[in-house]
């Protein structure tokens, strides 16, 4: 003897298409295995499931209504002379088979995640158990198609029609946005850059319920100048389910550690050694630029602690300033040698002013 469907929801047989969604909305959140920790709640849970999607669908439930569960799955039988159309369109040679995903169906039914929060708690807020759904699975450096049962207006909301339908408008909500760090180098700060950025998020499938993985590819435009926490948003390209608005993926921008330089802001440091020998006497130094060029610079006075030096338009362009650079600053870092020589002392301690 096969399943009976109606025993499932809760409901007779020759129902009304209402009292088939009041036996799912009932039987669902009473079986629904976040809420009900008992044994078999989960299997309970899909066949509630899979007897909303028969006896809401009119080709199935005509079918199971005169054959039953194994006409429905295995075809009617021969001689019955039945002229119904097959589960899905088509002619009489069929197998249905429920494959649909249980959770899903209750999404749907219900216009959201977590029903429970106004169900169970008066309105209030979520923490039932449900899980979320968020951003994309992040990083390589990678819309809805066919939702054939919910329209969306402008404001959000999602109408549910058809067989799914269940009853008053539900506010979509956005996911929060998903944010990611984008190291740059100061040669890419110096002279933009184009970078492309492979995300995976999930996408929905054609109908409007199942999902998968999807690679993506995004191209930032990185601008000459731009500085360290400046953002760069792809609206709404975070995963997609059938009861959100997906997320906005932002990406912020980050100075990535150079060998050579420091940056302040349109500013670049650059940290010159040199020899007490030089600190005192004068020496020519090659500072280098960050295009890889050398400027001499002519030490001719002392290079006291502290000293600094600043070449001017030679650091990184500034953005609201077109044509204009910041300055290379050149600080200096003197060299003292660990012992000097009796003779060396003398010859210092003539020729060096006591104070």
């Amino acid at each position: 003897m096969g399943k009976d469907y109606y025993k499932i929801l809760g409901i007779n047989k020759g129902a009304s298409e209402d009292d088939i969604k009041k036996g799912y909305r009932k039987m669902a959140l009473k079986y629904h295995p976040d809420k009900n920790k008992s044994p078999g709640a989960e299997e309970k849970f899909k066949e509630i499931a899979e007897a909303y999607d028969v006896l809401s669908d009119k080709n199935k439930k005509e079918i199971y209504d005169k054959y039953g569960e194994e006409g429905l799955k295995n075809g009617p039988p021969p001689g019955s002379g039945f002229q119904g159309s097959a589960p899905g369109g088509g002619g009489g040679n069929y197998h249905y088979e429920f494959q649909g995903n249980p959770r899903d169906t209750f999404r749907m039914f219900f216009g959201g995640e977590d029903p429970f929060a106004s169900f169970f708690s008066g309105g209030g807020g979520g923490g039932h158990g449900f899980g979320g759904h968020g951003g994309p699975r992040m990083f390589h450096f990678g819309g809805p198609s066919g939702q054939e049962e919910m329209d969306v207006d402008d404001e959000g909301y999602g109408h549910f029609g058809g067989p799914m339908g269940g009853g008053r408008p539900q506010r979509k909500r956005q996911d929060s946005a998903v944010v990611r760090e984008l190291p740059v180098a100061l040669e890419d700060i110096y002279k933009g850059a184009t970078k492309k950025l492979k995300i995976t998020r999930r996408v929905l499938n054609n109908d409007g319920r199942s999902t998968h993985n999807e690679d993506k590819i995004l191209t930032i435009d990185i601008k000459p100048g731009w500085k360290a926490g400046t953002k760069i948003t792809f609206p709404k390209e975070g995963d997609q389910t059938p009861n959100n608005i997906p997320a906005d993926v932002v990406f912020v921008i980050k100075d990535k550690p150079h060998s050579v330089f420091t940056r302040e802001n349109s500013d670049i440091r650059y940290k010159a050694k040199i020899s007490l020998k030089d600190a005192l006497c004068g020496t020519t130094l090659q500072i280098p630029t960050i295009d890889g060029r050398k400027i001499p610079l002519r030490l001719r006075e002392v290079v006291k602690p502290h000293t600094v030096k600043r070449i001017q338009g030679e650091g990184l362009p500034i953005p609201k300033q077109p044509g204009k650079r910041g300055d290379l600053i050149i600080d200096f870092d003197v060299s003292f040698p660990s012992q000097i020589s009796s003779t060396a002392k003398e010859i210092l301690a003539d020729c060096l002013p006591a104070s």
